[in-house]
């Protein structure tokens, strides 16, 4: 089923694939038994790409899906289910991203300010500790660029996650308005 959630929320333009892949992972472990939000969303998936209007889509979908029992209460209820596992994910990324934080730029960026400490002693001590001054400066500035090149692959991680959870969130969001809307 993942391919087919990876289609379903996946095709809008420009999502981290990474991101895509492991959210709808999440949505798949998540999936609840019967037939739901998530079979609902591949039923209207299917009548949509036969080029049927949305409101068309949307109703065919939801009356396939009453035969067996979906209500639009229990429709409405799983995809809030499917948001809360959403939003779970967000956390638990949030707190992953943290310590990847914690363990590649501010452990760098403490051993950095201690370099510097020990630069500043050894720069009163007499001419022979010169040397070591020289490679520790050199330690001070390639940490430099490792905090750089850190921050910049966990900001680009943050963004193409949360870029691509906003996409599904509205994707979602934008589902329930229409059950709501035309059910």
């Amino acid at each position: 089923m993942q391919k087919d959630l990876k289609k379903l929320f996946g095709e809008a333009h420009g999502l981290d694939e990474k991101s895509v892949d492991f959210l709808t992972k999440a949505l798949e472990k998540n999936n609840l038994p019967g037939f739901d939000y998530i079979e609902f969303k591949q039923s209207l998936g299917a009548l949509m790409a036969m080029n049927m209007d949305e409101v068309t889509a949307f109703r065919s979908a939801y009356a396939t899906a009453a035969t067996v029992g979906l209500t639009k209460e229990k429709l409405l209820k799983t995809a809030e289910h499917y948001k809360a596992i959403l939003h779970s994910e967000k956390q638990k990324f949030d707190e992953a991203l943290e310590k990847n934080m914690q363990d590649n730029v501010k452990s760098k960026q403490s051993e950095v300010v201690k370099l510097q400490k020990q630069i500043e002693e050894y720069e009163a001590k007499i001419a022979e500790m010169r040397r070591k001054i020289e490679e520790y400066k050199a330690i001070v500035a390639n940490a430099d660029e490792d905090i750089r090149t850190a921050v910049e692959k966990i900001q680009t991680a943050k963004g193409n996650f949360e870029f691509t959870l906003k996409s599904l969130m509205n994707q979602i969001d934008k589902d329930i308005e229409h059950i709501n809307q035309y059910l």
